[in-house]
């Protein structure tokens, strides 16, 4: 077995679980936050708070790609994934932003169970960033990330149908389009995660 001289960077796995971490406490508190309207502003911010150190932390993996002669994996690999995994907390940082700025009263029962959704897929993301390794592991992760976003996608259609059905206000009407829009869309950045992660474990298991 031939000596490796430079060691290989490791540390780019922490940041990941960092990110899969802080993706688990901004879906939790979108779901709080659509359970307790009247302090939307605040738990708000607390999801900017951690949107921010999300993108600092995948702003870290970028420098670090650059400044590491030895990795532990493909480099656009590393970057792929940081990448996505940044874009799920950008959404769900989204998705609190237009509920405080269209100063939502009331949560249709779609919205949060698309939020639980998402607490969901951040549970098997977390598992799956500790086991990028393995691949008949993450294939089950990436099953189960693909079914909650089958169940994301019926949970869109069902709760924009009841939406447009409900002969609710017009800007009502455009306000939670736009907000089921973009829980959809965090929904699948989810998906984009988890087959991310399967292609990592298929070249490296």
């Amino acid at each position: 077995m031939p000596v490796r001289i430079i060691p290989r960077d490791e540390g780019f796995f922490e940041y990941f679980a960092q990110l899969a971490v802080h993706i688990g406490e901004a879906a939790t508190l979108l779901h709080e936050l659509f359970g307790r309207l009247d302090d939307a502003p605040a738990i708000a911010a607390r999801i900017k708070k951690v949107e921010t150190d999300g993108d600092q932390i995948a702003h870290t993996v970028n420098q670090r790609i650059d400044t590491s002669f030895v990795t532990p994996l493909d480099r656009e690999d590393i970057h792929m994934l940081a990448k996505r995994l940044d874009n799920v907390i950008d959404i769900i940082n989204g998705v609190a932003r237009r509920t405080v700025m269209f100063n939502v009263k009331s949560v249709r029962p779609g919205a949060a169970k698309m939020a639980d959704v998402l607490v969901r897929s951040s549970k098997v993301i977390n598992l799956a960033v500790g086991d990028m390794k393995k691949r008949a592991r993450m294939v089950e992760h990436s099953r189960s990330i693909k079914q909650l976003e089958e169940e994301g996608d019926a949970l869109y259609a069902e709760s924009v149908s009841a939406l447009f059905r409900s002969g609710a206000d017009a800007l009502e009407v455009l306000a939670w389009k736009d907000i089921f829009d973009s829980l959809e869309e965090a929904i699948d950045q989810c998906e984009d995660v988890g087959n991310v992660l399967e292609s990592i474990a298929l070249k490296n298991s």
